[in-house]
């Protein structure tokens, strides 16, 4: 059996990750590939136990270290018990954010340095890399607006506009680069997204 394939999903919040992952999902498994989706911080038991105490809002105090070591031990477990797994089984593993996340919002929002972040994720990812990273991108006002329309944000979301800033201009940052980022305008119809975000998987697939 070859191995499977690892698809990431970044972008700022807003951006429509969640639901063109959905769509992904759904035309993977039409397609006959056994899919595991998945997300970060999260996916697995403890993980999603690490996720919830990143996002309460009453940690307020937590400092950005902190936060990059949460995120990096939630990226760890995952990798042991979700993600390597799967590969070896020959899955298509869909996962909401990855290791750039950590990078744009701890190294760059929290101004912890990027290479700080890479090293602490080195360890937590044991040699895995993502095969495809897709960047969906769009203007952080307007991620920031369809978040505003939710009902009650999270520690991360409520950390106001000039992270969220900085966060946007991370991710153009490092979009530059890095080769192996594929950008999508995501400030467009979902079909329309989802339709290249669909080419480039497949792209992914036959080489």
């Amino acid at each position: 059996m070859s191995r499977g394939l690892l698809i990431t999903l970044e972008g700022p919040d807003g951006s429509g990750k969640t639901t063109q992952i959905s769509l992904l999902e759904k035309y993977l498994k039409e397609k006959g590939y056994g899919v595991i989706k998945t997300r970060e911080p999260g996916g697995t038991a403890i993980s999603e136990k690490i996720r919830n105490i990143i996002l309460d809002n009453g940690n307020s105090e937590m400092c950005g270290m902190c936060e990059a070591l949460l995120y990096a031990a939630s990226r760890a477990q995952l990798t042991s018990e979700v993600l390597k797994p799967a590969l070896q089984d020959g899955k298509m593993v869909i996962c909401d954010r990855f290791v750039y996340s950590s990078i744009v919002y701890q190294g760059i929002g929290r101004e912890l340095g990027e290479d700080r972040v890479k090293y602490i994720n080195e360890a937590a990812l044991d040699g895995l890399e993502a095969d495809l990273t897709i960047m969906l991108t769009i203007p952080y006002e307007e991620g920031l607006n369809r978040k505003y329309k939710q009902k009650e944000l999270d520690r991360l979301e409520n950390s106001g506009n000039d992270f969220h800033k900085k966060v946007f201009e991370g991710y153009l940052e490092i979009s530059r680069k890095c080769d192996k980022i594929k950008v999508v305008d995501a400030n467009r119809d979902i079909n329309e997204i989802h339709q290249d975000i669909i080419k480039l998987v497949e792209q992914l697939i036959k080489a």
